[in-house]
């Protein structure tokens, strides 16, 4: 009997531990950080809920700009188009290393050297193992250049400095954003249409109309996306403006906006005007909390019920963000690119509720802005 106490102290205290670690490890631990890019070549890691910097990371040849970036699954690594949209690297957000790197052009094949280009649609497969880029080649010739077929090239991450192409996949044209869906099945690619891909083969398994649609009374819809910002609730949307052609040009009623939405759960799609066109719209982003709220960001910050099709409330911005993101819990919106400031606004009144200024003011220009759980 004179050893049970201390046995059962230690037990106690091992159990406490036990729970502490679990709690640390769990999800609920966890917290928002954005991820942007500001010029000429950095990586801006920013902590939302404290409102300021955690580090600022340099891309070794990052060029005048970063474009596109994906973080990895586990939020360790950041991927970025950069090097004049020639190559991507991937940087550790804890050490700063880059960890890996995709060169796109080559030179010294027997039909002329290949330029190629990354124009923004880029993704990583949901286990983080292979990374899908996609690419715009040109074969450079004594007499001419000469336009390649577009593509997507895809690379294993776990090959680091120096990745090669483990495949390189069919794809339509003018293909802007990249997003996987939530099994790994499909890799959606927008473009003047919605193509869901094979992302073994990539064979085009479904096709959605935008541009093609066949909406009665409707011109063809303008459609402009490169913000990747669908990781919240896993639902990749973007504005797009149309014109009813039953009225006249005139007519205050003439001109609409609208917004698509696709669900990378399910694969449905679903296009709905809000408005008569009244703010030009850049990016988009669905509420992971309440899937029927959306918002929108250029000059102005709107709010929009997608379930409804309306407008709920839109403010005035000191100045123009092309990005916008959520936080987790729904609560607030960031708004970003453009400038060297990440504004932060209430999802319930749109007032302005906090700022994230980077140091030495660069640029974000067209870089994404992401969320990541650390």
């Amino acid at each position: 009997m004179r050893n049970r106490r201390p046995i059962v102290q230690t037990a106690s205290r091992l159990g406490g531990l036990l729970a502490a670690l679990l709690l640390a490890a769990s999800p609920a631990a966890a917290k928002d950080y954005l991820l942007t890019g500001a010029k000429p070549d950095k990586l801006v890691l920013v902590d939302a809920a404290a409102r300021k910097v955690e580090r600022v990371l340099t891309i070794p040849g990052g060029g005048v700009a970063p474009s596109t970036i994906v973080p990895s699954p586990d939020g360790r690594v950041a991927y970025v188009i950069n090097n004049h949209l020639g190559s991507v690297s991937g940087v550790d957000l804890d050490s700063g290393k880059q960890v890996f790197r995709a060169d796109f052009s080559t030179t010294g094949e027997p039909g002329g050297d290949l330029r190629v280009r990354a124009l923004f649609g880029m993704d990583v497969s949901p286990d983080g193992k292979e990374l899908y880029v996609f690419q715009s080649p040109v074969r450079l010739l004594p007499g001419e250049y000469r336009v390649e077929d577009t593509r997507i090239a895809v690379y294993n991450t776990a090959d680091g400095v120096g990745a090669k192409p483990v495949r390189l996949l069919p794809a339509p044209r003018r293909i802007a954003v990249l997003a996987f869906s939530k099994d790994g099945g499909t890799l959606w690619a927008l473009g003047w249409d919605l193509y869901g891909l094979d992302p073994k083969t990539g064979a085009v398994k479904e096709t959605h109309k935008v541009l093609n649609w066949t909406r009665a009374n409707h011109s063809p819809p303008d459609v402009l996306d490169i913000w990747p910002q669908f990781e919240q609730a896993a639902t990749l949307s973007t504005p797009y403006s149309t014109a009813r052609t039953d009225l006249a040009a005139t007519d205050p009623g003439a001109a609409r906006t609208g917004l698509m939405t696709l669900d990378l759960a399910t694969g449905r799609m679903d296009m709905r005007d809000f408005e008569d066109t009244s703010a030009v719209i850049f990016s988009s982003v669905i509420s992971p909390v309440n899937r029927t709220e959306a918002y929108s960001v250029y000059t102005q910050l709107s709010k929009i019920d997608t379930d409804g099709g309306r407008l709920v409330k839109r403010v005035d911005l000191p100045h123009t963000y092309y990005a916008i993101n959520i936080s987790s819990d729904g609560k607030e919106v960031y708004v970003g690119g453009t400038a060297c400031d990440i504004g932060v606004y209430s999802t319930d009144t749109l007032d302005r509720v906090g700022q994230v200024e980077i140091a030495g003011c660069p640029d974000q220009g067209m870089a994404s802005l992401r969320v990541i759980r650390r």
